[in-house]
């Protein structure tokens, strides 16, 4: 499952880091979300950091390890449409089809 929309305008790393809670939403460690996100454990910090900051995530400490979860809002209502829209989508928009 993939993050909502209005959240994907992110860097790379911050939008990899919310689709893997989102997946996940029973929460993960640093350690998990960095194999989740393929990423360096710096740029882990940094995208942390300002999820953390925008209120995006919440952490939450269980039996000494830190598990890191998305907040609500990010997570998508499964009966909702969340599908990206394609190039068509949008022109279909546009012309007001």
């Amino acid at each position: 499952m993939r993050a909502k929309r209005e959240f994907r305008d992110r860097s790379d790393v911050e939008v990899a880091v919310l689709d893997a809670l989102v997946d996940r939403q029973e929460g993960l460690t640093v350690f998990e979300l960095r194999s989740h996100a393929d990423t360096g454990i710096d740029e882990l910090e940094d995208a942390l950091a300002a999820l953390n900051d925008d209120g995006l995530i919440e952490t939450e400490t269980e039996d000494g390890r830190l598990h890191i979860t998305p907040d609500e809002r990010v997570v998508p209502d499964p009966d909702e449409d969340n599908h990206e829209p394609t190039f068509f989508d949008r022109l279909r928009e546009r012309l007001g089809l």
